[in-house]
């Protein structure tokens, strides 16, 4: 890439479009072959990006985060200040989790005139209530309370509860503001599961695994377990501070694929810590992503160990 076309990039927030790269320079038969070289990728019609700017090591799911704000930045260039990011959309700017999300087309409302979707973009039709607007990153986006309540009906629970929680945890929203805006639009198709998510939503759960978890747990009629329980030995030492504990005295944590990895010493103290929480009487139960795939047995394992 130029360096004039790299200015217009930068510009952009990662991404340009043909005529920009005409503008700087390059012809039609050279972006043709950049494209099959992979050198550049296509985002949308006419818009594209340089991936070989990307850490190489992300992760998919934040190569698909990063691939969908490029191509929010996109769309809303092209359709102008009329348009507010919402949804799932988002959601995304306001930087929560894209678990269960269909993030292939950008969501936007207009509160009037024609609400026309393509292939890359969803506009939907709305009224906004005072307040519901505010601005990230430069883009007019709707709150995160609406961008909840929004995906929850447009989704499922499990999603209003993995982005509610989130929300909560980050501090972008409080318990009151999510219920008070699920039940404002609780006439809006699938309502009734962002009110159901908006009333579970707890802000001590602290990813995604431990959201699905919860609901996993209460689907199966599990007690309503207290969340990150500090536990103390008989001298009042720290052991651990626990993700779950049930029936006050089964530990249950979520084994994220990320938590501690491959490290030897971090598996030792892990097993270390767990030992520690056995010799105080905890029974412990280890769940997985795999787990939260079966989730019957998965609930069974946690009650046999009450």
């Amino acid at each position: 890439m130029n360096p004039k076309l790299s200015v217009l990039t930068t510009a952009r927030r990662g991404w340009f479009s043909r005529a920009d790269a005409i503008e700087s320079g390059y012809s039609d038969s050279e972006l043709r072959r950049r494209l099959r070289a992979g050198q550049w990728s296509r985002l949308s019609r006419d818009v594209y990006v340089e991936p070989g700017m990307w850490p190489s090591e992300e992760p998919s799911w934040e190569r698909a985060r990063r691939l969908h704000l490029l191509r929010t930045r996109a769309v809303v260039d092209r359709m102008g200040a009329g348009v507010v990011v919402s949804h799932q959309s988002a959601a995304v700017l306001h930087g929560l989790p894209t678990w269960g999300l269909d993030l292939s087309k950008v969501h936007l409302t207009k509160p009037s005139g024609r609400a026309r979707s393509d292939a890359v973009a969803d506009v939907h039709r709305s009224r906004f209530d005072p307040g519901e607007i505010t601005v990230v990153d430069g883009l007019r986006v709707v709150t995160p309370a609406r961008a909840v309540t929004e995906t929850a009906c447009g989704s499922s629970y499990a999603v209003g509860v993995v982005l509610a929680d989130a929300a909560l945890h980050q501090g972008l929203v409080t318990a009151e503001a999510l219920l008070a805006t699920a039940d404002r639009h609780r006439f809006w198709t699938g309502s009734p599961a962002a009110l159901a998510a908006a009333r579970f939503a707890d802000g001590l759960s602290e990813s995604v695994g431990e959201s699905r978890l919860r609901v996993l747990m209460a689907n199966h009629g599990l007690p309503v377990p207290t969340l990150q329980v500090e536990i103390r030995d008989a001298d009042g030492r720290l052991v651990g501070r626990v993700d779950f504990l049930l029936f006050g005295r089964v530990v249950v944590e979520f084994d994220g694929a990320l938590k501690y990895g491959e490290a030897a010493d971090a598996v030792l103290a892990e097993k270390w810590r767990e030992d520690r929480l056995r010799a105080c009487g905890y029974r412990v139960v280890r769940a997985s992503w795999a787990d939260l795939d079966q989730p019957r047995a998965t609930a069974d394992r946690i009650r046999a160990a009450a």
